[in-house]
């Protein structure tokens, strides 16, 4: 057993290089494990930055001197901010708080309908079966009113830090976007002077990183736009929250498509019962749904690394788990960062000695 770990730790990590690479790394997520939550202001501007940062490239290309690039692109960020706090957001509480209002009536005319489908069908469902799933989601719904009670008494410290991020978050985002070369060179000088396995890691990941969340943030401005434009074009209620709902989902590959069209059909069906109208957009929202996969997924992520499907449902399972929304995220990423690992590190071949 010792001279199999021996022979294992021979071929993995005789290189120093691969070494501090491992070192790095562990230390890497055992910061956001443990500090994850006190620093998230920090993480949240520096992703922000490094969104931004492929703008910032292109004016410098355009000979725009590099501060003036900052600023404009820093104004362009600030312009949109305002624009979602001043706006967007206003009308999604609005809509956000109508839904909760409706609940209720929705639920009794639900509750009505169930109970009339054991006299339709009374060889599929019984009586029982129907008062148990009404007692099931009313046992729910109460649980989610609960949350909903305590989310509105806890809501200062939540405003209070809402208000930290707003404050925070743009001066870290100017200041990584205007200092990055002199933050990157402060980093370096803690780097031993061998890292070229570190460089071909770090290059390989800031490409295929930025080409995804930039394609990503992308995805979901186009998809969420193009499905608010259809529900409002089509007179659905709440338009502009479920359309906030179909662009995030977007984020969770297979699974959000699927989980996010319940909502969608369910409130459909509420409005419209099962009319032309309900048909026209289920039509209209699987046309956008195909149009992202089959088009729009095509041409923004055309570069980006390709992994398995079992690959990406497992990192998405595993940092959502650890992580939440930003591990969902950030799940591709992460697990391409492992890939391109795994394909850079260096093995050294055992010799084998014949007797």
């Amino acid at each position: 057993m010792v001279k199999v770990l021996r022979d294992w730790m021979h071929r993995y990590f005789s290189d120093e290089q691969a070494v501090v690479l491992a070192v790095l790394l562990i230390l890497g997520f055992a910061v956001i494990l443990t500090l994850g939550g006190m620093l998230a202001p920090v993480f949240t501007g520096l992703v922000l930055a490094f969104l931004m940062q492929g703008l910032v490239n292109a004016l410098e290309r355009l000979r725009l001197p590099q501060l003036a690039a900052v600023w404009l692109v820093f104004t362009l960020f600030m312009s949109l901010l305002g624009l979602f706090l001043l706006v967007l957001m206003p009308l999604l509480w609005r809509q956000l708080s109508n839904l909760f209002n409706e609940l209720p009536r929705m639920l009794g005319e639900w509750q009505a309908l169930f109970l009339l489908l054991p006299e339709r069908y009374p060889n599929l469902i019984s009586d029982a079966q129907v008062l148990q799933l009404i007692e099931t989601v009313r046992g729910e719904l109460g649980q989610f009113g609960q949350w909903a009670l305590s989310f509105s008494l806890s809501s200062l410290p939540l405003l209070v830090g809402i208000m930290i991020y707003v404050v925070l978050v743009p001066i870290l985002v100017f200041f990584f976007l205007k200092d990055r070369q002199l933050i990157g060179a402060w980093l370096r000088g803690y780097l031993p002077r061998e890292r070229a396995l570190i460089t071909q890691v770090a290059q390989e990941m800031n490409q295929q990183i930025a080409n995804y969340i930039r394609g990503k943030f992308i995805e979901i401005l186009i998809c969420g736009g193009v499905t608010y434009i259809a529900f409002a074009a089509l007179g659905l209620n709440y338009a502009a929250l479920l359309a906030l709902a179909v662009g995030l989902s977007v984020v969770v590959p297979y699974i959000g498509a699927v989980v996010v069209t319940v909502p969608v059909a369910l409130i459909a069906l509420f409005q419209w019962g099962l009319s032309d109208q309900f048909l026209y957009l289920m039509v209209v929202y699987g046309v956008i749904q195909a149009l992202d996969g089959n088009v729009l997924v095509p041409l923004l992520f055309s570069e980006a690394v390709n992994l398995h499907p079992v690959a990406i449902i497992c990192a998405v399972l595993l940092f959502g788990g650890l992580w939440g929304f930003w591990g969902v995220f950030f799940a591709i990423p992460l697990a391409t960062l492992f890939k391109a690992v795994l394909s850079a590190w260096p093995r050294r071949e055992l010799q084998v000695q014949s007797e």
